[in-house]
């Protein structure tokens, strides 16, 4: 029996420890948390190693703000990385104002902040938690209502070295905004404004011509933009993906400006009314490693474009949404995969 009892000793202190450290990395934190209440010995095998407490995640979690506190206030999470509060329930301003005050030396290693949907936050909140986060590099704000211009001016004035910004669905920022963030983020390599609908062409352009190392530019549903703007969106030289669905005013003769983007990876011309096999053929012509490509919407296009892009993009393109273009006449699946053999994808909108 003595024997039996120390196999299950060191079975339960040697064994299961070194399985558990084994696969703890493929573990998500709510399971990392539960299993450090399986035993002391799982408990001290996990909290020795600081590499699995680099990401907080209360992603659609109730009494967040509490939560988050409660967690900054632990050790293991002194040098933590990322904190994921996207649609999280129960964050407001005052729980980030506590977090300012009582566990300022938690963050100073946070690069990434995701706030998306945590709409009980306003200027004052972001201003308090961007206090404390010099290093952040990647901020998400996506769908908040309540945050102005002031609190992209807290945020430029706080964090220096961001490189991904997401302020989608902020719809009272204004130019101001925009001006503030190219001044201060030249570096800038991701930028989602989808549905910032106060911003104009001069908001755009001082992004266009600060920001050159944007590799990301998402301008969905935003139709107030002129082909002036439009047509600076060439000097990024690095620009990888772009939407400009709903690009209203979007013409042949600004597509044609973008198509200097040769890097581009990913294009979306959803409902780009304007656009003809002009436009699309400039692309054809210059982007020639472009995978995601959709026309969905445009009557101005015909087959011509079609045998265009498959001149130089038929090995390169998987996903291609052709619905609605009834100036194609060769749309159902069979014919587009004649022209494009690698596609996989035939539909990216309902």
């Amino acid at each position: 029996m003595e024997v039996e009892g120390g196999e299950e000793v060191t079975w339960s202190r040697e064994t299961v420890p070194k399985v558990v450290k084994m696969v703890s990395t493929r573990l998500s934190q709510r399971d990392l948390i539960s299993l450090l209440l399986v035993s002391p010995w799982l408990n001290a095998t996990l909290i020795s190693h600081p590499s699995l407490w680099l990401l907080i995640d209360f992603r659609e979690m109730n009494n967040a703000g509490n939560r988050l506190i409660a967690a900054l206030s632990l050790p293991r999470y002194r040098h933590v990385k990322h904190i994921n509060l996207e649609f999280a329930q129960d964050i407001e301003d005052k729980h980030l104002e506590l977090i300012k005050n009582k566990c300022f030396g938690s963050l100073q290693n946070l690069e990434v902040l995701n706030l998306n949907s945590c709409q009980k936050i306003s200027d004052k909140g972001v201003q308090d938690i961007t206090s404390v986060c010099a290093n952040l590099k990647v901020f998400s704000i996506y769908w908040n209502v309540r945050v102005t211009d002031m609190g992209i001016t807290h945020l430029v004035k706080n964090c220096k070295y961001i490189i991904d910004l997401n302020i989608s669905g902020c719809k009272n920022l204004s130019d101001k905004s925009l001006q503030l963030v190219a001044q201060t983020y030249p570096e800038l390599e991701l930028l989602n404004l989808t549905r910032c609908v106060k911003l104009t062409d001069f908001g755009l352009q001082q992004i266009l011509n600060s920001c050159s190392s944007l590799q990301s530019l998402n301008l969905y549903a935003l139709s107030s933009f002129t082909d002036e703007a439009y047509k600076r969106i060439s000097l990024l030289a690095h620009l990888k993906f772009l939407d400009l669905c709903g690009a209203q005013n979007l013409s042949d003769e600004g597509l044609s400006c973008i198509a200097r983007c040769k890097g581009l990876l990913s294009l979306s011309l959803t409902w780009c009314v304007r656009v003809t096999d002009v436009g699309v053929i400039a692309i054809a012509e210059s982007c020639t490693s472009l995978e995601y490509l959709s026309l969905f919407g445009i009557v101005g296009v015909t087959d011509a474009c079609l045998d265009s892009l498959s001149r130089t993009c038929s090995n390169t393109i998987t996903t291609l949404d052709v619905n609605g273009c009834i100036g194609i006449k060769r749309r159902s699946r069979d014919e587009l995969l004649k022209l494009f053999p690698k596609l996989r994808c035939f539909k990216v909108h309902s």
